[in-house]
């Protein structure tokens, strides 16, 4: 076995309380950690770097489930990095979320009655800086609660100087290199926040709504359209049809009129329109619909804007002012006026587009905003990906992936925000356009001014695993901590975050992708499977049950769950029963120090150990492999449910019970077993220290006196394997294991003590008398025994006798009244099953159903018959 990192007795005046209390433990331990400067990395240590940015939480956020279910996988981690002696770097820092801080600022100052305009911009971002000062980064503390063991003294801020210079440098190279331009194109629109927003800031939910089909034309020329948004018909400058829609072959290239405008426009043909949807041919609004932008400029059409920033209609008439949604109202009035409307169905369920922030409905718009043309980028990113430099797991996700990348649109990256990175250009008098670098002049003079927009958020976060180590800077921390070695993330945000961070990456470090492995995790939902959210009642703060059960609980809760790319629903009841094991582990170990356990020099010679021993240290190292095997796979859920039953099935469960018997005999052995639980112990609490952090700490430098876990070797498979003592100690759980059934079929309680009488002679069982009769309650046979019952297990025989604890008489009279029952249960699904004309008639799913009863039926006959064999005739 590995020895662990501190050998040295524990002191002898030390004791652990009666109950293990998290609260009273978890705070300080937490800073003695930090203060110890156990969690800081280290550029100069010729270790191997380990290296795990955090994905950014948002500096208005709190923890939430999702974080402290991506917390604890990203801990679990490096924690076992950093016992195996690994240069760990877990890189904190927070993400200065656009739109959600101003719009939390806006909040607070429309309360004095004021908003971001009575200020001015240069004022507005400076009391956006005092509230981030202030109340902003909350959950820093709440990380601290969890025990993420960041390193604290490298926390970074996407808007501090450092990353603040990385987006400028990364934007001037990018506009160098003409990747980075300014056009026109339709982008998300949110009315209330008057920004672009990105796809992931878009959320889509089932609004009712109305379908309108309208008549465009007249007489022959008529052709009929459906839309749920009638009040962008007034920006129409075309109706698509499919070239070989052989309905509408005689109006392509002609002019139709536009009802309630007085124009006419031009009926095209462009294969995106689907001649099996609707009528198969669609109003074409090229300043309000992406696609319809798309087959405006194949056909050279123009777009007409005919909503302002506020969705408000713009266009000349009698709808000029009115709001979006009032004028759909009344331009369908209209043309239910005008004999327009051929058909109108209300409600119309369909995907709706909100912002995430404010939930007002997106408004698709043409605007003059910065793209990035992801176009070389995102080819990169996938074959980075296909060439096997960056490994997704679980791999199935990859097709996600490629099917993203693969097909990336060009990338809107301003925002029309006072809070952010402002975009670094500057136009002059005459049409210029300067892109401006960090180490380069502004231009000044009259007439010169900076672009007002700001960087969409991601743009900053998708250099994070690289700025935040110094670049553009040739740091030591670059060199030593980049690539990151893994990604840990949810699937959300593949399309999203990840991308962006592997398109920047590979652009500005050489072709160097900016980790080697994306472990993708899925969502925390709740127990029946729902996604958790306030709307629905079943939202759930961490905090409080880290209060209420510790945050060991709530971590080994979590981690046992993650299985990779799926996911993970919890409950409070599974945060009890986590609780329950981090007591189970407690006690344990108390029992372990008051009977000598030790980890002082080595094991005893293998010759020297009981078969209980060796069983023990056999099964611990096949499970030292096995965690390991688990940790390289990402297999969270498996390496915890090992450890869980391992510990509390096999350690605490038998191996200590065993051990109960052998301390109280004394001598050689005794002394043997002593070193071996303090070896088996301490192995334990190192392997399941990454996940429970807390509670093993407190353990394993009581048991060892070491200075801490979080600095203590990983265990490492000695290769001691012993295939006879498994099969011995196997042997005797069957035993223990059936006599139990027995007495509990017999509702003998677990603590009633019965005379038996036991024959092992000749059997692997026979040193192990002692313990069979302590843990089954069985004492020695007196002279007035009589064997009422006979059991023949694993070769041996264990005899009982009952005559002065069961009623047999009443006993018999109960199983025969129940063997009665469950024959009769027999027979009427035997002969339901025997009818031909029932099985012919009768559903697939009701034959199921009495096939299931009649192998219930029959498994309770064999069960209540062994009973009764086994008992004595009254």
């Amino acid at each position: 076995m590995t020895e662990n990192a501190q050998q040295q007795p524990p002191a002898p005046d030390t004791e652990l309380p009666t109950q293990y209390a998290p609260a009273d433990v978890e705070g300080p331990l937490y800073e003695r950690w930090v203060e110890r400067g156990y969690f800081e990395a280290d550029e100069k240590s010729d270790k191997p770097p380990f290296t795990v940015v955090i994905p950014p939480p948002n500096v208005t956020g709190s923890l939430h489930l999702g974080h402290a279910f991506e917390h604890t996988l990203i801990d679990a981690l490096t924690r076992r990095k950093r016992m195996q002696g690994f240069e760990t770097l877990w890189q904190p820092g927070m993400d200065h979320a656009g739109i959600a801080t101003q719009n939390v600022v806006e909040r607070e100052l429309a309360k004095e009655g004021k908003s971001r305009h009575d200020l001015g911009r240069e004022a507005f971002v400076e009391r956006v800086w005092q509230w981030k000062g202030e109340s902003g980064g909350q959950i820093s503390g709440q990380m601290r609660r969890l025990g993420d063991g960041v390193a604290w003294s490298r926390e970074r801020f996407t808007m501090d100087e450092g990353l603040s210079q990385a987006v400028q440098t990364i934007f001037k190279r990018l506009y160098d290199d003409e990747l980075i331009y300014r056009a026109e194109r339709i982008i998300n629109w949110c009315p209330r926040c008057l920004t672009a927003i990105s796809d992931i800031e878009v959320e889509y939910q089932d609004d009712d709504g109305e379908l309108v089909s309208m008549k465009y034309g007249e007489g022959d020329d008529t052709i009929v359209v459906a839309t749920t948004r009638a009040e962008t018909m007034l920006g129409d400058t075309a109706v698509a049809v499919h070239p070989d829609d052989e309905r509408y072959k005689h109006l392509v290239g002609k002019l139709v009129k536009l009802p309630l405008t007085g124009r006419s426009i031009p009926v095209v043909a462009d294969e995106h329109v689907d001649p099996e949807f609707g009528t198969g041919a669609v109003k074409v609004t090229p300043a309000h619909d992406p696609n319809d932008f798309e087959i405006g400029r194949r056909h050279d059409l123009p777009a007409i804007t005919v909503l302002d920033e506020h969705a408000v209609i713009t266009a000349h008439g009698p709808f000029q002012g009115l709001d979006r949604f009032e004028a759909r109202s009344a331009i369908v009035a209209a043309l239910r006026a005008d004999g327009r409307i051929v058909a109108e169905k209300r409600p119309y369920v369909h995907s709706v587009g909100h912002c995430s922030r404010c939930k007002t409905t997106v408004e698709p718009r043409l605007s003059m905003q910065w793209w990035v043309k992801v176009g070389p980028l995102a080819k990169a990113a996938g074959d980075a990906v296909r060439e096997g430099k960056v490994k997704i797991h679980p791999q199935e996700m990859e097709k996600r992936y490629f099917d993203w990348v693969d097909n990336l649109h060009d990338w809107c990256i301003s925002r029309q925000l006072w809070w952010g990175h402002r975009i670094p250009v500057w136009y002059g008098p005459d049409g210029e356009v300067v892109c401006v670098g960090p180490d380069d002049e502004a231009p000044a003079g009259e007439g010169w001014h900076q672009d007002t927009d700001v960087l969409d958020t991601w743009f900053s976060s998708g250099l994070w695993p690289f700025s935040t180590l110094g670049w553009p800077e040739q740091t030591e921390s670059l060199a030593k901590f980049y690539p990151n070695s893994v990604l840990v993330t949810g699937y959300d945000i593949l399309f999203f975050w990840v991308a962006r961070m592997m398109m920047f990456g590979l652009y500005a470090m050489d072709g160097t992708p900016p980790f080697h492995t994306i472990a993708l995790h899925g969502m925390v939902r709740d127990q029946f499977g729902k996604k958790m959210s306030k709307s629905f009642g079943n939202a759930v703060n961490p905090l409080d049950w880290m209060d209420k059960y510790g945050s060991d609980a709530l971590r080994f809760t979590l981690a046992r769950g993650a299985n990779p790319g799926v996911d993970v629903p919890i409950g409070e009841d599974w945060v009890q029963g986590s609780r329950n094991f981090a007591n189970k582990i407690w006690n344990a170990t108390r029992f372990a120090l008051m009977n000598g356990a030790t980890v002082d020099g080595p094991l005893p010679d293998p010759s020297a150990m009981s078969a209980t021993d060796r069983w023990i240290l056999s099964r611990l190292n096949s499970v030292v492999a096995e965690v390991d095997a688990f940790y390289e796979d990402f297999q969270f859920a498996k390496l915890s449910d090992a450890l869980f039953h391992f510990a509390w099935d096999e350690v605490f469960d038998w191996y200590v019970e065993l051990s109960k018997t052998t301390f109280q005999a004394g001598g050689e052995s005794a002394e043997a077993s002593k070193r071996v639980l303090g070896e088996v112990l301490d192995v334990t609490l190192r392997l399941l220290h990454p996940v429970v952090p807390f509670v093993t700490e407190t353990l394993w430098t009581t048991l060892t006196g070491g200075e801490s876990v979080v600095v203590a070797q990983w265990p490492a498979d000695s290769g001691f394997r012993d295939a006879d003592a498994e099969r011995e100690i196997e042997t005797l759980q069957s035993v223990i294991t059936e006599v139990r059934r027995f007495r509990a079929d017999q509702g003998l309680q677990p603590g009633q003590r019965v005379p038996a009488r036991l024959t092992l002679d000749g059997t692997a069982l026979a040193p192990h008398e002692a313990a069979i009769r302590q843990l089954l309650r069985l004492q020695p046979e007196g002279e007035a025994f009589t064997a009422t019952a006979t059991l023949p297990v694993a070769g041996a025989e264990v005899a009982l006798d009952l005559s002065g604890t069961i009623d047999v008489a009443a006993e018999r009279k109960r199983l025969a009244k129940d063997l009665t029952a469950a024959e009769k249960e027999k027979a009427q699904a035997n002969g339901k099953l025997g009818n031909e004309a029932f099985l012919a008639k009768a559903p697939d799913h009701v034959v199921d159903k009495i096939r299931t009863r009649l192998a219930k039926a029959e498994e309770d006959i064999a069960r209540i018959t062994a009973q009764l064999e086994r008992l004595p005739q009254a």
